[in-house]
This record gives C-alpha cells, sequence and structure tokens, in this order.
C-alpha cells in the first residue's frame, strides 16, 4: 500500500499511493522545483525504522476536535533540522485530532520518509514507521478540507492515502514547491502548513532521489526522531 499523493496520491501521485495502498500520483505541476539555492543540509545518520511499530484499532481513533483553539503548533524533529507547523484544527479537526494522537504516542519516533517527487509534484512523504510506504495506524477516516481546484502551494501539509477516501491515517506529505493534484475522489486533506524549515524540504529536494528518478526515497536520508504538538 503505497500512500503516495496515489502520494498513497492513487493513480497518478495522489494516486500518492501508498505501496499497497496508500496514495500514487502523477499530477501536474511545473516542470521542475522551482526556487534559488537551498540551503546546505546538516544532517544526523538517520537510525534504522522500529523493529516494533504500534499499531491500533478503529475504536483508538480520537474524536475530532471542537476547533477552538482554531490552530496548533506542532514540531516535528527530524534528523536535518526541525520542522514548525501550524495545525488546522477547525479545518480539519478529525486529520488534526488523528496526528495529535499519534504524536502523543511517539509512533513516528525514528521512522524514515520514505518518499521525494521531483517532477510533476513535488513532496516529501513521512508517517510510515516501517519505511516501506505501506504503513498505517491500523485505523482509517475521511477527507477534510481538500482544495476544490487541486491546487497546493509550498508550505502545504496535507495527508496521503489510497484510492479509497476513507483510508487517511499516518502517512502525510509537505509540499515544497506548488503542486497540483487530481480532486477525483475527493482529493487530499490540507490539515496545516510549514512555518518554518521549508528549507530543509527544498534541500532535500535539490539532492534528488537515491536512484536519480523523479519518484523514489531521498538521497539523503531524514527520519522523524519525534513529533510534537502543543496544546
Amino acid at each position: 500500500m503505497r500512500l503516495r499523493p496515489a502520494l498513497p496520491l492513487a493513480a497518478a501521485l495522489l494516486t500518492l499511493t501508498a505501496c499497497g495502498g496508500q496514495a500514487t500520483y502523477s499530477g501536474s505541476g511545473g516542470e521542475e522545483s522551482a526556487g534559488s539555492s537551498p540551503a546546505a543540509l546538516d544532517c544526523d545518520e538517520a537510525p534504522a525504522p522500529p523493529e516494533d511499530v504500534a499499531t491500533y484499532s478503529p475504536e483508538d481513533l480520537p474524536e475530532p476536535l471542537g476547533g477552538d483553539p482554531a490552530t496548533l503548533d506542532a514540531t516535528l524533529e527530524t534528523t536535518c533540522g526541525d520542522i514548525e507547523l501550524e495545525l488546522y484544527a477547525a479545518d480539519a479537526p478529525q486529520t488534526v485530532a488523528s496526528f495529535a494522537f499519534l504524536a502523543e504516542e511517539g509512533y513516528w519516533e525514528d521512522s524514515p520518509c520514505h518518499r521525494l517527487t521531483t517532477a510533476g509534484i513535488f513532496v516529501l512523504q513521512c508517517g510510515d514507521p516501517t519505511g516501506s510506504g505501506q504503513g498505517n495506524p491500523g485505523y482509517g477516516y475521511g477527507i477534510e478540507n481538500a482544495p476544490e481546484m487541486g491546487m497546493y502551494p509550498p508550505g502545504t501539509l496535507a495527508m496521503a492515502r489510497t484510492q479509497d477516501p476513507e483510508s487517511n491515517g499516518g502517512q502525510f506529505f509537505i509540499v515544497y514547491a506548488e503542486t497540483q493534484l487530481p480532486v477525483d475522489g475527493g482529493g487530499y486533506s490540507i490539515f496545516g502548513r510549514v512555518t518554518e524549515g521549508l528549507e530543509i524540504v527544498e534541500a532535500l529536494a535539490a539532492e534528488g532521489t537515491s536512484t536519480g528518478g523523479n519518484d523514489g526515497t531521498p538521497a539523503q536520508p531524514i527520519s522523524l526522531e519525534s513529533v510534537s504538538v502543543d496544546d
């Protein structure tokens, strides 16, 4: 199940396909990653994925947030530096509730970001502790706050899924250059934005993929060391 916007974007990235079922996509965007010279990366060695990955039941899915406050702050502590986030608790209450739950559980500790796309769509996909692109927390939920025209600006934080609109779970992606994704099937949930640290993702993109292709694991490995959400 490869969450790929079919990243499990599904047939096209979005068909972001998560291997095995989370989304894959071959969407349209600019012809190449835009931007000036990216900052130099300073990354620690990425740890091996955890041997035991927690799984949950559908009953563990938390209730949607109430929308007050409308936003929450969060931090992705990665092996290449911190990425600061603003989460849209009012616009994507179920998604943010799940994100906060998994963060508190330590679900993403030492999990690699397993997918980088550098043509057509411009995203870094993370959130699968197995690093295979097929992992999920054991529950799923529906789409929230998806853009009607499928446009995802730089800094967007969104959920990856399979072609099943109820398959949002633990995998998410960060958009680093304007990207258009398919709207068939409902699109992809936007649940936040990067407020600091997008240059880390831009620098990873400049390094390319491990195979030299436009879609694969990052040439410079990066892992989530921890994820925290402020109350």
